[in-house]
């Protein structure tokens, strides 16, 4: 057997759980856009007959989306922060699964902040941009 091979097939259990422990990271970013799309969906529904009024009074289209952006930016920056204590608390438990990276690296929990800040924003400027293009018309006949 080669020397690499040998090498290749000790680290094939770590190598797997990288890629499983990837993938569903990748997943929960996924759940997390989708919810955050969900709920903003919602709030922005129930608040269709303001947004459509405020449309109608004279609000230009990107007034509506920075309303709506103004109002969603406190929670993401609220839920990254909540994520960030936890993750800093919770460690100890995956040092052994890193290699050649600190527990606490600040490039590596930064990077995470503004992923997970862009995708909750992305998420947020969908319905926020959906709420912009609402008819006034049909708004005010909604309720």
């Amino acid at each position: 057997m080669a020397p690499g091979q040998v090498e290749e097939r000790s680290m094939a259990g770590d190598r797997l759980l990288a890629v499983q422990l990837g993938a569903f990271a990748s997943l929960a970013l996924l759940l997390a856009a989708v919810g955050i799309f969900g709920v903003l969906s919602y709030m922005i529904e129930r608040r269709l007959h303001e947004l459509g009024i405020r449309v109608a009074l004279g609000a230009q289209r990107i007034d509506v989306v920075r309303l709506v952006a103004s109002e969603t930016l406190p929670m993401v920056i609220a839920g990254v922060a909540l994520g960030l204590v936890a993750s800093a608390g919770l460690t100890r438990f995956v040092r052994s699964l890193l290699y050649e990276v600190a527990p606490n690296d600040p490039l590596t929990f930064a990077g995470v902040a503004v992923v997970l800040g862009a995708v909750a924003l992305l998420a947020a400027l969908v319905p926020a941009r959906r709420a912009s293009s609402v008819d006034p018309i049909i708004a005010l006949r909604a309720e």
